[in-house]
C-alpha cells in the first residue's frame, strides 16, 4: 500500500510492505508459514563474497547488513563477519578517524550534523558511528541520532549508524572498530565517533581515534571540575560550544581560561599543542576553523610519525584488550567457577575469608 500527496514545497510519500517472519537485516530466524503467493519473499542470507562485493561498491543496505553482523553475538555471525573484514582489511585505514565528546547537554549531535553537514558539502563521505547507551537493566537503548541528526541523515555523502554499547566480547571496543572498518571499506573519508557522554566510553574510544575532540559549555560550573581534568588530558581539542547571542561573550571568557590551563597540561599527542576554540552549531560560526585544526593536526602529526604510531598502538592495544576480554568471560563460564564463587563470595563478605585467600582458591579451581 502506497500513498503520496505534494505540497509546492515537499513531498511525502509513505509505502508499507510486509515484513519478513524472523531474523533481521538477512539474518536467520525462525519463519512461519507457508510462504505462499501472499507473502513477500524473504531476503536470503549473504554470502560472504556478497558482503564484500556490496561495502566495496558501497553499496548502503549491503553496508547496513554486515554492520549488524558484526554487532550479533552469535557464534556463526561472529565467524562470518571476521572473515569478511579478513577480505575487506586492505581497504581499510583510508579515513581520518574523529571521536567527539562532551557531558549532556553541550549539543554533541547538533554539533556533528553542522559539522558533518559542511563535510558533506565539501565532497567527503561522512559516516557517524553514534555510541547510544543501554539500559544496564533491560539492555534496550533508544537509538534516536538520526532523528537528532534530521538534515545530515538525508545528505547524500552521509551515513549514520547507531550503535548500542552493550555486547560481549568487548562491547563498544569492537563492535564500534570493526564498523568504523567497514564504513571505511565504503569508501568513506572520515568517520565521527559519538560516544555517550563522559566516562569510561571516553578512554575506549579515546583508543580507537586519530583526534579526539572535547566540546564545553560555557559557565558549566565548578561541579564538572573534577570530570574535566582528566578528559581534558586525552583531547586533542576542546571546542566551547553555543558561542551565539548573549553567550558569546561567556564563550570567549571560557575559551581563555582554558587555554591558560591546557599551557600547564602535558599534550594528549606528542609533539602538538592542545587549543581551546569556540564554535556555534546554529550559526555555523567556529565550525570551519575546527576542520582546519584537525587539517592542520594530521598534516604535522603524520610528518613526525605520531600519527602512524598512534594507530599502530591502538591496534596492538586492541589485541589486548580482546584477549583480557575472553580469558575473563572464560573464567567466569568456567563450571567450577559458577558453582564455587557464591560460596567464596559470601566468605568474604562475611570477613572470614581474606579477598587474595579467595581469588587464589578461584585461579586454583579454573586451572584445575
Amino acid at each position: 500500500m502506497s500513498s503520496g500527496m505534494q505540497s509546492d514545497n515537499e513531498i511525502f510519500a509513505v509505502s508499507v510492505m510486509s515484513g519478513v517472519q524472523g531474523g533481521h537485516d538477512g539474518l536467520p530466524g525462525q519463519r512461519s508459514g507457508d510462504g505462499g503467493a501472499g507473502n513477500s519473499p524473504r531476503r536470503r542470507r549473504l554470502a560472504t563474497a556478497d558482503y564484500v562485493a556490496g561495502v566495496a561498491a558501497g553499496d548502503r543496505t549491503i553496508l547496513a547488513r554486515a554492520i549488524t553482523l558484526i554487532e550479533s553475538n552469535a557464534a556463526g555471525h561472529i565467524a562470518q563477519a571476521q572473515e569478511v573484514l579478513q577480505v575487506l582489511l586492505p581497504r581499510t585505514g583510508n579515513a581520518l578517524r574523529i571521536g567527539i565528546t562532551g557531558v549532556p547537554g553541550v549539543g554533541k549531535s547538533t554539533f556533528i550534523e553542522a559539522f558533518g553537514h559542511m563535510l558533506c558539502e565539501a565532497g567527503h563521505k561522512v559516516a557517524v558511528l553514534a555510541v547510544d547507551p543501554s539500559s544496564s537493566l533491560t539492555r534496550g537503548s533508544i537509538l534516536g541520532d538520526k532523528t537528532r541528526m534530521e538534515l545530515l541523515s538525508r545528505h547524500a555523502n552521509a551515513y549514520i549508524r547507531p550503535s548500542p554499547t552493550s555486547g560481549s566480547l568487548g562491547g563498544v571496543a569492537r563492535k564500534s572498530r570493526e564498523t568504523m572498518l567497514l564504513c571505511e571499506a565504503a569508501g568513506f573519508d572520515v568517520i565521527l565517533v559519538e560516544t555517550v557522554g563522559v566516562g569510561q566510553s571516553e578512554v575506549t574510544v579515546r583508543g580507537m581515534v586519530d583526534f579526539f575532540l572535547l566540546l564545553m559549555l560555557a559557565g558549566a560550573g565548578d561541579e564538572l571540575q573534577g570530570i574535566k581534568k582528566g578528559i581534558m588530558e586525552l583531547a586533542d581539542a576542546l571546542v566551547i560550544t553555543k558561542a551565539d547571542g548573549d553567550n558569546q561573550a561567556k564563550a570567549k571568557g571560557a575559551q581563555a581560561d582554558y587555554n591558560r590551563a591546557l599551557h600547564y597540561m602535558a599534550p594528549a599527542t606528542t609533539g602538538w599543542r592542545t587549543r581551546a576554540y569556540t564554535c556555534s552549531s546554529v550559526s555555523g560560526e567556529g565550525i570551519p576553523a575546527v576542520w582546519e585544526v584537525i587539517q592542520r593536526f594530521r598534516t604535522e602529526t603524520e610528518a613526525s610519525g605520531a600519527f602512524s604510531a598512534r594507530r599502530h598502538t591502538q591496534a596492538r592495544d586492541w589485541v589486548r584488550s580482546l584477549i583480557e576480554d575472553y580469558l575473563r568471560s572464560r573464567f567466569y563460564a568456567h563450571p567450577a567457577i559458577h558453582s564455587h564463587m557464591p560460596a567464596i563470595e559470601s566468605a568474604v563478605v562475611a570477613g572470614e575469608l581474606p579477598v587474595t585467600a579467595a581469588v587464589q582458591q578461584l585461579v586454583k579451581l579454573y586451572e584445575g
